[in-house]
């Protein structure tokens, strides 16, 4: 199997994006969303977090954008600073490939390499095995669940919270 090319997401990736989030969208419970946004509006989304100073990255496989991962702020205040939440979104004929798994890891080593202290996994649906896996994987650890807190697809969801540390985690305080 072909390891997949993880690089820095440019904007000219952004029409391979937007179909694989629209999808999640309209078709899964990753995420609670509920209708699907445009090209601009992920275009949006994409410069308000590179100029925010977080990573984005894409995978490639096969000559196309398999997924993408980026990281943004947990929480706006800023004794969050530190601390980031993650986001994968896979295009599914690309699942149970490993892309997920290095998409995560470029980004743990990507956010430890720009001086955040945690990663916060806040997984839609725990039913959702496979992203609960990826971050196990990635050396996640289960801190919680939120039982049905969305309703999406006329049911109600839950959130499932996984955390892991980013260099010396909580061990000492940042000097910047």
């Amino acid at each position: 199997m072909t390891a997949p090319d993880i690089r820095a997401a440019t904007e000219a990736d952004l029409p391979a994006i937007t179909p694989i989030y629209q999808q999640a969208v309209r078709e899964g419970t990753a995420t609670f969303e509920l209708e699907p946004p445009d090209l601009a509006e992920m275009t949006r989304r994409y410069r308000a977090l590179v100029d925010g100073g977080y990573p984005y990255f894409v995978a490639m496989l096969d000559g196309r954008v398999a997924g993408y991962a980026y990281a943004g702020a947990y929480r706006p205040r800023p004794a969050y600073r530190f601390t980031v939440e993650n986001s994968i979104y896979l295009d599914p004929s690309f699942h149970r490939r490993g892309v997920g798994s290095k998409l995560l890891d470029r980004l743990v080593a990507e956010c430890e390499a720009r001086g955040f202290r945690q990663m916060i996994a806040v997984i839609g649906d725990s039913a959702n095995a496979g992203s609960i896996g990826v971050h196990t994987k990635g050396g996640f650890k289960m801190i919680g669940t939120h039982p049905n807190v969305g309703l999406k697809f006329g049911r109600w969801l839950d959130t499932v919270m996984m955390q892991r540390d980013l260099g010396e985690g909580g061990k000492s305080v940042p000097t910047k």
